[in-house]
């Protein structure tokens, strides 16, 4: 490290500190003392220095640092320890230690990194070929991170070319020169296997829903077998293979329906056929969720209107939505059910006629959402007295006709304003003519615009900061507006987008309970840590803390675990490890106020084996990688010539400089020196009978 003294001042100003100390300590010991004349020298010019010193430091004088350090040549042997390797790679490692140690005694600087960790030296012999994904980019990726600014010149990447995660590093441009020590068969096995399973996530109860299995088979050619789908055992369908080509692949495709609600287990197997290198990969496993989460919507209509079938239309075109429709004026009487209505839309209800006016405040106790749609029969005193969104004061039931205008600054439905624009292309809606008055919490979606004059009257409003969410569309014509616009754009997608929005918000189940417990995913990997989240309300849904919560895990064959835990601010997640592959389901209860709340719920653990679909060595992407960046492409044989050339070009090493500037006066070991020499001085003269 080497330092140098800089001045903010002209450095003729020192002369004026000597001044100052020499000054001090005149006037300070001139008189004749007690002590030895050398004494008093030396006691004037401790002070004399220490007070020059002080001046100097209120000159502001600048130190700088300039510090240099020798950056090795580095390299890194990054090693993928994936299954396909494994046979290959684990008969290298000694040679790969040997060629370390070499690298080593050359003056590099050799670090180990496999797939999921860095590895030290003397841990490499215990480097186990047990990985199930290849990521090569993510691997060179962690070791250009892991060794950003530094001298890294070379990396040794032993693999043999498979890649079934990530990009292929080949696409990918690395700061240093990748050298690849190649490893693996690049001759296709004889074997037959599944390549892929397409399917839903996510499925209806009673719903059938595809499956798409991918086979492919290399080298038996003539072979016939068997593709069955299964479902906890039980064989649902079966479909023949015949293998006609020397490369077979081809997709066969099942359709099933679940009656059972929750994670449905399901199995795609193949049958062997001799000469088949393995049949581990005949097998696949897969997860389908099996939900009863459609919305229960009730369409209540006074009298047949084209707007019940416009309604119809746009509702049904989403599955997640099951409607009922009841037209009072053909059946007065509304069959009763149990079904829980997520939302109900009243047209031309309230009515002048009383049909269903009854039932409105039936929904309204049950705080269940309403779209209120106004008609020519609607009785729009008495909608006003039943919604809390808008108060229309009519004057002798007069009606008036405007089109839409879209309020640009509603943003709750995440619509275009620009798409929106189409609107007012529209045909009017006959609304009730008077004056609008929206409540709080209202807001308006749509206003209306009587001709060319556009006016802040609303057309449709939306509340939902009350308990029962309402909407309110002040005149009939749905229809119409989706004929037109289909008649103008050949789409009807900004009407459709508009109320199918609307109808989400309306509908959508808001959760209100205090206790919650779920995993972070619905699905984990084999070895990966399952993670639970706790959330504890109070009656103001504040969160708290402190409360014991006692989890239960059941597998697919019944077996259950309990685990108990206490909710913490610090640590609101639980982690369970150790979880074989399959659907479990949970159990979460704990106390609140001296009430038991219970949580239940499921998740998936699959074992992602992917490695063994293909386990034939791809040298040619090892062979670009390497040409791209510089490097070399290695045989094992060629490794002992790979590191004697390595070693015969070594890189130089690096200097790298870092300067400082700092201030004089704040280094503290001045402080200190000028505390010492001050006290030095004063001890002397208390102990001769100064004062």
């Amino acid at each position: 490290m080497r330092s140098e003294l800089l001045f903010q001042t002209p450095y003729w100003f020192i002369v004026f500190c000597l001044i100052a100390g020499a000054l001090y300590a005149w006037l300070l010991y001139q008189p004749v003392a007690s002590w030895s004349k050398k004494l008093n020298y030396t006691l004037a010019g401790l002070r004399g220095f220490t007070v020059a010193f002080i001046a100097f430091l209120l000159l502001s004088p600048l130190v700088r640092k300039t510090e240099t350090t020798v950056d090795k040549a580095k390299v890194v042997i990054a090693i993928d320890n994936s299954e396909s390797v494994k046979g290959y790679g684990d008969s290298l490692l000694a040679s790969i230690n040997s060629a370390a140690g070499e690298l080593s005694a050359a003056g590099f600087e050799v670090s180990f990194q496999t797939l999921d960790k860095a590895v030290k030296t003397e841990e490499v012999d215990s480097i186990r070929f047990d990985k199930n994904k290849t990521d090569l980019s993510g691997l060179l990726q962690t070791v250009k991170s892991n060794f950003e600014g530094r001298n890294l010149t070379d990396v040794l990447l032993l693999s043999d070319g498979v890649v079934n995660q990530g990009i292929s590093p080949a696409f990918v441009r690395f700061p240093f020169r990748v050298n690849t020590l190649a490893v693996g068969d690049t001759i296709p096995e004889l074997d037959l296997g599944i390549k892929d399973v397409i399917s839903n996530r996510v499925a209806y109860l009673g719903n059938d829903f595809p499956i798409r299995a991918e086979v492919i088979a290399n080298g038996l050619v003539g072979k016939t077998t068997t593709i069955a789908l299964k479902q906890n055992g039980r064989i649902i369908e079966t479909q023949k293979v015949v293998i006609d080509r020397e490369s077979f692949f081809k997709a066969y495709d099942f359709k099933t329906s679940s009656a059972q609600k929750g994670v449905q287990h399901y199995t795609i197997e193949l049958g062997g056929v001799t000469g088949e290198s393995s049949v581990r990969n005949n097998k696949r496993d897969l997860y389908v969720d099996i939900i009863d989460g459609r919305q229960n919507i009730l369409l209540l209509a006074l009298a047949p209107h084209p707007d019940i079938k416009a309604l119809r239309s746009l509702i049904t075109s989403n599955d997640n939505y099951e409607l009922d429709v009841q037209i009072l004026s053909i059946n007065a009487n509304v069959p009763a059910t149990s079904k829980p209505y997520d939302l109900v839309i009243l047209h031309q209800i309230p009515n002048v006629l009383g049909m269903g006016n009854a039932l409105v405040r039936k929904y309204i106790d049950s705080k269940t959402p309403l779209w209120y749609i106004l008609g020519n029969q609607s009785a729009v005193p008495l909608v006003n007295t039943l919604n809390r969104a808008l108060v229309i004061n009519t004057a002798n039931g007069q009606t008036d006709k405007v089109t839409a205008r879209y309020n640009p600054a509603f943003q709750m439905l995440n619509l275009d304003a620009e798409s929106m624009k189409v609107l007012e292309r529209l045909p009017p809606l006959s609304v009730p003519f008077g004056e609008y008055n929206i409540s709080s919490g209202t807001e308006s979606i749509l206003f209306q615009k009587v001709g060319t004059l556009n006016t802040n009257k609303p057309l449709l409003v939306l509340n939902t900061a009350l308990e029962q969410k309402t909407a309110l569309l002040a005149g009939e014509g749905i229809w119409q507006w989706r004929q037109e616009e289909f008649a103008l754009t050949n789409k009807q997608d900004v009407v459709d987008n508009l109320f199918q929005k609307l109808i989400q918000i309306l509908s959508v189940r808001e959760d209100k309970r205090k206790f919650r417990v779920y995993p972070v995913r619905p699905e984990f990997e084999v070895g990966e840590e399952v993670v639970f989240q706790t959330e504890i309300y109070n009656d103001i849904y504040e969160q708290i803390y402190g409360q014991e919560v006692k989890l239960t895990l059941t597998d697919e064959k019944g077996v259950s675990k309990q685990y108990s835990y206490v909710h913490s601010a610090e640590n609101p997640r639980f982690n369970i490890s150790g979880l074989s592959e399959g659907v479990y389901r949970f159990q979460a209860l704990t106390a609140l106020k001296g009430v038991q709340e219970k949580v239940t719920g499921q998740f998936v653990v699959t074992n992602v084996d992917i490695e063994m679909n293909n386990t034939t060595a791809d040298f040619g992407m090892l062979r670009e990688l390497s040409a791209n960046s510089g490097g070399q492409f290695v045989t094992p044989e060629g490794l002992t010539a790979f590191v004697q050339k390595l070693k015969e070009n070594r890189p130089a090493d690096r200097l790298d400089s870092s300067e400082e500037m700092v201030e004089l006066i704040h280094m503290k070991w001045l402080f200190f020196l000028l505390i010492i020499l001050l006290g030095i001085e004063w001890g002397l003269r208390k102990y001769h009978g100064g004062y």
